[in-house]
């Protein structure tokens, strides 16, 4: 087996903007498969990559087989980040298909969330994202929002939307060398565990109730 290839961080990486319009312009009717749709972003790194494949999580719309595919791919490609290398997807979730047609709607609805995120990035406080040390504590923030992402709790409101955020905000802040974004990736990452928590919370609180209303 080649052995991986370490990662290359440009000074910029091209806006997610671009890279979205390109796929959309890729997707015709029927169904995709996660390969297809990664070939038409283009070769241009595993960050603006995490940062498309959240963008049907940030809309309240369903598209079945996408909380699986799109999760799982961002877990792999947060993994390679973390380990500074080129990431490798299973087969399995490169083609899965999917229905383009839903896919390109909540892509295309997506742009406005992504005109208003890129409109306030900008190089700044460099510190947060000009090392392999804080690229890797970077990646491994984006691994844990993925897994997050995962959880079973898609028809709990925000529960998606939260981590999606987050993995959204630190993938462009690291792109474009922007650290304040990446600090709101982690604000929301932070929002996510606390809301997760206190959702925990009341679930074992009502079995608590219930047990003791049966109980009695």
């Amino acid at each position: 087996m080649a052995e991986a290839e370490s990662l290359n961080y440009p000074e910029r990486s091209e806006t997610i903007r671009a890279a979205l319009l390109r796929a959309m312009g890729g997707l015709s009717d029927g169904q995709v498969t996660l390969r297809e749709l990664l070939h038409d972003i283009g070769d241009h790194g595993p960050l603006i990559l995490c940062a498309v494949l959240t963008l049907p999580f940030l809309l309240p719309v369903s598209i079945p087989g996408v909380s699986t595919v799109f999760g799982l791919a961002i877990i792999f490609l947060s993994a390679g980040i973390v380990a500074n290398r080129k990431p490798w997807l299973p087969e399995r979730i490169m083609d899965r298909p999917l229905n383009a047609e839903k896919l390109k709607g909540v892509l295309n609805r997506s742009l406005s969330i992504v005109d208003r995120v890129e409109n306030v990035v900008r190089e700044r406080a460099l510190a947060l994202t000009a090392s392999n040390f804080a690229n890797r504590v970077n990646g491994l923030t984006i691994l844990a929002s993925a897994v997050l992402l995962m959880f079973p709790l898609g028809l709990v409101p925000f529960s998606n939307t939260l981590p999606a955020f987050a993995i959204l905000f630190l993938s462009v802040g690291m792109a474009q060398r922007d650290g304040i974004v990446v600090v709101a990736g982690y604000a929301m990452l932070t929002a996510t565990v606390i809301y997760f928590s206190v959702l925990a919370y009341g679930a074992l609180a009502a079995g608590r109730g219930l047990t003791t209303f049966f109980s009695a």
